[in-house]
């Protein structure tokens, strides 16, 4: 055979042999990854083939399916009260990835979850029936806690403390959902929310840690009992006024001047809020175990799972003294959500055990049948019951003669606290309201935190009991008297 010819060939056969390693490649190693991309259309064109699972409220699903027109795409996703419940539901779109409970699950919605496959499904290799999802979320406190938020920018988060189920999950301003469902319209929704300065799309209530100001002080007294420094609220505490913050010429005051935090017991220095008692209270603990108090509450827990991934609340570490003395009063680099706040109150509440919260009570087959329950969920011992009872006194002296008076509620044994956490360099923008409470009656109790960003009152009226704790109230009340 000609020299030439003869190399031809091999270098044709390795060719040949390349391309079939590739295919190979190809379909058994990168097929999945090319199925599962997103912007592959026809993972499109399967989903929303057919009507999804839906989203269910007290017994009422909140979303559903409309048929489409002109569209290989047949059906496209809806919401009832679209606005009201999205920070629950987040959205499922035919052009951007699912959020929220959408995206968590999406594939039990969209029929994939091999859960859902009976054996007729795995002969003929069809795509099973859609499940449910059956959260915890009560419409009557959902509404109550988003209607007095109303036109303020902010969040509310309600949880029942005994069994750590969410009874609302509230961020505004909201979005509705099916604005950004269709392909044709989604993408002039999406540049309309992502342009808005007061990021509708933000979940608020899970995702967004703030300082807390003095709602945080519930933590710092809750170490301070547990360790011994003190062993009652009413004990007289070591307290200057005001305080100079160690190792500077700075010097913490109150509010108010003519408070009496003066060497003030834990109970009078939550009624007026004294950051004098609680900043040198955090510098007598130490960081150390004023961070210990406060992860067992739910501070710096990467994995807070509702099953959305709430976003970290964090106090900090490797502070000097006067830094410490910031974190005990909210501020430094302590940060919050409004989640964190209401599990404070919560476990107080519960008589020292967080129960971990959660806004799902199970998932179901297309036939209804439970697939998973999360009826046992776990728990934490965070405080004894005794330093718990004392603290719930203490919180409803706050509400009853100090602070959070407008959380009051006939008939019901209120505890809050109130916070006004300072934003901006030297406090220069308008500060965050904060209140976390917790309410009881009739054999029930709800625990129900509330931030107010931004809102229309002038900023000498920016207060945690003006702004938030009317709102707090609000879902209080429709879950005890509802």
């Amino acid at each position: 055979m000609n020299k030439t010819i003869r190399r031809a060939s091999l270098f044709t056969l390795l060719l040949t042999l390349a391309l079939l390693l590739r295919a190979t490649w190809v379909q058994f190693y990168e097929g999945r990854a090319l199925a599962d991309d997103q912007d592959n259309r026809r993972n499109a064109i399967e989903t929303y083939s057919a009507p999804l699972g839906n989203i269910v409220v007290a017994g009422k699903a909140i979303t559903g399916s409309a048929a489409t027109t002109g569209s290989d795409l047949k059906y496209r996703r809806t919401y009832t009260d679209g606005e009201l419940y999205a920070a629950v539901t987040g959205y499922a779109s035919q052009s951007y990835a699912p959020t929220q409970l959408e995206g968590v699950y999406a594939d039990l919605l969209n029929g994939t979850d091999p859960r859902l496959r009976t054996v007729m499904d795995a002969v003929t290799d069809t795509r099973a029936a859609p499940g449910d999802v059956v959260t915890t979320i009560d419409p009557a406190v959902q509404k109550a806690a988003y209607d007095a938020l109303g036109d303020k920018k902010g969040a509310a988060v309600a949880i029942d403390p005994a069994t750590g189920k969410l009874l609302a999950v509230v961020s505004t301003p909201s979005y509705d959902p099916s604005s950004l469902t269709a392909a044709d319209t989604a993408g002039a929704a999406w540049k309309k929310l992502t342009a808005d300065p007061d990021k509708p799309l933000t979940n608020r209530a899970l995702r967004q840690p703030l300082p807390p100001g003095s709602t945080f002080k519930l933590v710092v007294a809750a170490a301070a009992l547990e360790s011994g420094l003190y062993t009652s609220v009413d004990q007289p505490t070591d307290s200057p006024d005001p305080y100079p913050l160690p190792g500077t010429r700075t010097v913490l005051r109150n509010e108010s001047a003519s408070a009496p935090c003066a060497n003030a017991s834990i109970r009078v220095a939550l009624q007026y809020s004294c950051n004098t008692v609680f900043g040198h209270m955090a510098v007598q603990l130490g960081q150390d175990k004023v961070r210990a108090m406060a992860e067992k509450f739910g501070f710096d827990d990467t994995s807070q799972d509702v099953p959305v991934r709430a976003y970290p609340s964090v106090y900090p570490s490797g502070m000097n003294a006067s830094s410490t003395a910031l974190s005990g009063i909210g501020q430094y680099d302590v940060t919050a959500t409004p989640l964190q706040m209401a599990m404070v109150s919560a476990a107080i509440a519960n008589d020292g055990v967080l129960v971990s919260p959660h806004m799902v009570s199970e998932i179901t087959d297309g036939g209804g049948n439970a697939l998973e329950e999360y009826d046992k969920p776990s728990t934490t011992r965070v405080v004894s019951a005794g330093t718990a009872e004392q603290l719930q006194s203490a919180m409803r002296t706050v509400v009853e003669q100090g602070t959070g008076t407008n959380a009051r509620i006939d008939g019901v044994a209120v505890g809050g606290k109130t916070g006004t956490a300072q934003h901006g360099e030297n406090n220069s923008q308008t500060p965050y309201a904060w209140f976390t409470s917790y309410g009881k009656a009739g054999g029930k109790a709800v625990a129900v935190a509330v931030v107010v960003e931004q809102s229309n009152a002038q900023r000498s009226e920016v207060s945690g009991n003006g702004l938030a704790a009317p709102v707090a109230r609000a879902a209080m009340k429709a879950a005890l008297k509802g």
